[in-house]
C-alpha cells in the first residue's frame, strides 16, 4: 500500500491557499521596529502578497496540489 503524499508542515503554517489556488503570505519586516522605517515603505508592506509565478513549481511541489499564480 503506497503512502500517502504529505505537504510540508513548516510551510502550510506560513502560508494560505486562496479558493483560486493563490498563494498568499504575509511579508518580512512588519514584526517590529517599524518606528525608523518610512511611512510609504509600511504602506507597501500591508499591501496583499501573493506568490509569483517563479515560486509556483516549488510551492506546488512542496504542498502536492496545482495551484496558480498572481497576475
Amino acid at each position: 500500500m503506497p503512502h500517502s503524499l504529505k505537504p510540508n508542515k513548516g510551510l502550510l503554517k506560513r502560508v494560505k491557499i486562496t479558493a483560486s489556488g493563490k498563494v498568499k503570505f504575509r511579508k518580512a519586516n512588519t514584526g517590529h521596529l517599524k518606528s525608523h522605517k518610512r511611512g510609504k515603505k509600511l504602506m507597501q508592506l500591508r499591501r496583499p502578497s501573493l506568490a509569483k509565478a517563479a515560486d509556483i513549481p516549488r510551492l506546488s511541489k512542496m504542498l502536492h496540489r496545482t495551484l496558480t499564480a498572481a497576475k
